[in-house]
């Protein structure tokens, strides 16, 4: 039977002797009341199993005697011990509680935090951690994910980053700004915590530092959104978070700094975080989880995605953190000595245009898609474009110009090799890769839009480049070149005309897409991109007239199509309904399938309730099959 000393809160003695006590049943059970005075409870032995009913203040008076005297320590659900109990995941029921202590056999060592010396139960939050990084376990409901979620942006205009200098065991000091910092033990109660440090134990001798370094209010909303449908066991630590893993650390900054040290709230200009290795022995509770394997931890230093960079720092903690992310100083200068590149003629460039308008034309002519996906990979011309639409943006004339200039070159020898090829080829048949290319519409712009997007977002972001070559697919800037090149060569204006205005409506769609896309991604305020967006959106709302006429001469076509595929006259029905030409009269392919022969005046009859039923006079084509 085990002999318990219980040391309770006087306040609560009545509650003790009602119900705490009991709990523990046949145990013998030896009360002790707290006293502020006497805090080294000189009547308790050494080596003693004693179980606390204390609020966090008074249990941390009597820490440093449970370590001296070496007790194993137990501990109940004060209803003023909210930091101890999640740090010692403790069962906010009494009966659990009591359980816990009754079934555990031996005191499990456990490492105690200090912050400037005092011990820390929980957390030490510095700055600005926000609600929704460090709520409890027990509130892991969607309502609270739902109201976290929203905090981030009603919270918006007081996050203001501030600079911390960050000094970890055997590492050089970092210079950072962020919104605050957390510093916990291990991961095993703390939501935020024990959803994003997996491996953590309080018996690993090791602290862990979280530092919030958003650089938009977007990344914090993204990432309450993620998590609202994710797993915790699945959600990974967003890239904005720097984790720092080690015995200490000390975080300084120029001004003092507001801290809450287990919801005790503080300030000062220095703030030493260590581990006090194997401080105690402790009956853990049934919510946190022991390290009971060998091995020494390994420290982690996950701090390279902080801002760096002392000028872009005191960008960041001059002013509120931004709705949108801006780009930092160093990241601006890598995009842009790159598309300065990708803007200037080359030879490389100009044989790219020449091969890549060859190969498109033959597989124009041979009528072979293959080949035609071929020449869209090889094609070079949507990096000057890309270019165009940052100098379109930041209102860089000498890169604007450049990058136009390429794309003249471009154009100019695409044509020379489109028309050389033509004028070599005894073949003059529009076929179905090249009528494909003459009539352009809205969704050709819109397929032009989400390419000028993935375009740009490729260009700023190293990791996802490889995308480029199903960007350039799925745009074919130079497909509709060698379709002019071809009119041109055939003296056929629609083909040229036509195919031209695909090769516009691609180009406009991109450069405006880029140009919105580089300024959503912080690469330029919206005052210096105004100007350039209102030129883009002028170009593409010209573009768009013809392209709604073609629109809507595709809607018509589709119900022509429609209202007469499969219509019967008589015992003959007709099939495979295409629209060779809209003219009026309108030109209709048709396939009229029979169980007899068809003459000159069934036909007839065909054709005159066909116009009856589209309302216009019509032409046909006919080819006729017999059911037998």
């Amino acid at each position: 039977m085990k002999q318990i000393t219980l040391i309770y809160d006087q306040l609560e003695e009545t509650n003790v002797k009602e119900k705490v006590i009991p709990a523990f049943d046949k145990s013998i059970v030896r009360p002790v009341p707290f006293r502020q005075h006497n805090p080294n409870c000189d009547d308790i032995e050494p080596e003693s199993l004693v179980v606390t009913y204390l609020s966090d203040a008074q249990l941390a008076e009597i820490i440093t005697t449970a370590s001296e005297k070496k007790w194993t320590l137990g501990f109940l659900p004060h209803p003023d011990m909210k930091e101890a109990g999640e740090g010692y995941g403790v069962s906010g029921t009494l009966a659990e509680a009591v359980e816990d202590v009754l079934l555990t056999d031996k005191g499990t060592k456990a490492d105690l935090l200090l912050c400037n010396g005092r011990p820390v139960f929980n957390k030490v939050v510095i700055g600005n951690s926000l609600s929704m990084m460090s709520g409890s376990v027990s509130k892991n409901t969607l309502l609270s994910k739902l109201e976290k979620s929203g905090s981030a942006l009603t919270q918006s205009k007081s996050l203001v980053p501030r600079a911390f200098t960050i000094t970890a065991e055997n590492k050089p000091p970092v210079k950072t700004a962020a919104l605050g910092i957390v510093a916990v033990l291990h991961g095993k109660s703390s939501l935020f915590s024990r959803t994003l440090l997996k491996g953590s134990f309080i018996n690993d001798n090791r602290l862990h530092a979280l530092v919030l370094a958003p650089k938009s209010v977007m990344q914090l909303i993204r990432f309450s959104f993620v998590s609202l449908f994710k797993n915790h066991n699945s959600l990974k630590l967003p890239s904005f978070i720097g984790h720092i893993k080690t015995r200490s650390v000390i975080i300084s900054s120029p001004a003092p700094m507001d801290f809450s040290q287990d919801n005790n709230l503080m300030s000062a200009k220095e703030i030493e975080l260590g581990i006090s290795e194997n401080k105690l022995l402790i009956i853990p509770g049934r919510y946190l989880a022991v390290d009971n394997q060998a091995g020494e931890p390994q420290d982690k230093f996950k701090i390279d995605k902080l801002p760096k960079g002392e000028a872009y720092l005191q960008e960041l903690t001059a002013q509120p953190l931004s709705l949108i992310y801006h780009a930092s100083t160093e990241e601006f200068k890598g995009l842009f000595s790159i598309l300065r590149v990708n803007a200037k003629v080359s030879g490389s460039f100009l044989t790219l245009m020449v091969l890549s308008t060859l190969l498109a034309t033959l597989g124009l002519f041979s009528n072979s898609s293959p080949v035609i996906i071929g020449a869209m990979i090889l094609a070079p011309l949507m990096a000057p474009i890309i270019s165009l639409s940052m100098g379109v943006l930041r209102q860089e004339k000498s890169l604007a110009f450049t990058s136009a200039k390429t794309i003249g070159y471009g154009l100019l020898v695409s044509y020379l090799a489109a028309v050389f090829v033509t004028l070599l080829m005894p073949l003059h048949d529009i076929n179905e890769e090249i009528t494909a290319r003459i009539r352009p519409n809205l969704l050709d712009l819109g397929i032009a839009i989400v390419s000028g997007i993935a375009g740009a977002y490729a260009h700023a972001r190293e990791e996802v480049a490889k995308t480029l070559a199903g960007v350039a697919i799925a745009v074919a800037l130079v497909p509709p070149l060698a379709v002019s090149g071809i009119g041109l060569g055939w003296a056929d204006w629609e083909v040229f005309t036509g195919a031209l205005l695909l090769f516009m409506t691609n180009l406009a769609g991109i450069v405006l897409a880029g140009t919105v896309t580089f300024m959503l991604l912080g690469f330029s305020p919206f005052i210096l991109a105004k100007k350039g967006l209102l030129v883009s959106l002028a170009i593409v709302i010209i573009v768009s007239l013809p392209l709604g006429y073609g629109s809507m001469a595709m809607v018509r076509n589709y119900n022509v199509t429609r209202s007469v595929n499969n219509l019967k006259i008589d015992n003959i029905t007709i099939k495979h309904v295409a629209v060779v030409r809209e003219r009026n009269p309108m030109t209709l392919s048709v396939t009229l399938v029979s169980d007899k022969p068809v003459d000159y005046n069934d036909i007839e009859k065909i054709k005159k309730a066909i116009a009856s039923r589209i309302g216009q006079d019509v032409q046909l084509e006919v080819m006729v099959r017999l059911r037998r």
